[in-house]
């Protein structure tokens, strides 16, 4: 399986490249810069150190054509549609795996709605029905990615308007040694998305015993 990730040289997306490479993924970090990319992916290299793939680093567009057929999308949320409208002429038959959340700028603790929801639904917008997308990986810190050596403490809440496609991307999603639930449509990410903001603001307080939170199904019983 080969994936392009694409802002995979921020820290959510370094440790998503790092997970997956260790799980045996062959990931392409993407960025805007073939340079950054690369140094980028030797920097990752370096951590892995041959306990999995090698990840390579290139353009978002080298990326995104090398690709099997899953794109993940980890960039900030200012570079969410420009990269998306950028990309779009080029991600014909591939599945965009969103794990953008909007959130203000000079405030992490505040989810900004855009105009079509959330940005999931926004890159189904400017995608066209016939690039299925799914929302997931929105409530995993990256410090939490980071610690490769321990387990993922949450499970993955997933949405998209594609059966098939939120398929595939849980099949993804479970190399990362986590449960994906699958919650409805694409409108669900307005609810999904939130959650971002909502454990950022209890990450942060002084009240709460613990700082990398995520959300967790508990089933009856357990």
């Amino acid at each position: 399986m080969k994936i392009a990730l694409l802002g995979g040289t921020g820290p959510q997306g370094r440790g998503l490249a790092l997970r997956w490479a260790l799980a045996g993924v062959e990931v392409l970090v993407g960025s805007r810069s073939a340079d950054r990319g690369q140094a980028i992916a030797e920097t990752l290299n370096e951590r892995i150190d041959g306990s999995g793939i090698p990840v390579r680093g290139m353009s978002n567009e080298d990326a995104v054509r090398e690709a099997d057929e899953l794109i993940i999308l980890a960039v900030p949320y200012a570079g969410h549609n420009p990269t998306l409208e950028a990309l779009k002429p080029l991600m014909e038959g591939k599945i965009l795996v969103d794990v953008v959340v909007p959130l203000a700028p000079d405030n992490p603790k505040k989810f900004v709605a855009p105009e079509a929801g959330s940005a999931t639904e926004e890159a189904q917008h400017l995608l066209g029905d016939d690039i299925p997308v799914v929302g997931a990986i929105h409530n995993i810190s990256a410090w939490v990615l980071d610690q490769t050596s321990q387990a993922i403490n949450c499970d993955v809440l997933l949405c998209g308007n594609n059966k098939e496609a939120k398929d595939k991307a849980a099949d993804l999603i479970g190399k990362l040694g986590v449960t994906s639930y699958n919650c409805g449509l694409a409108v669900s990410a307005r609810c999904i998305e939130h959650l971002t903001a909502i454990l950022i603001r209890l990450n942060m307080s002084k009240a709460t015993p613990f700082k990398h939170g995520g959300i967790k199904i508990w089933a009856e019983g357990t």
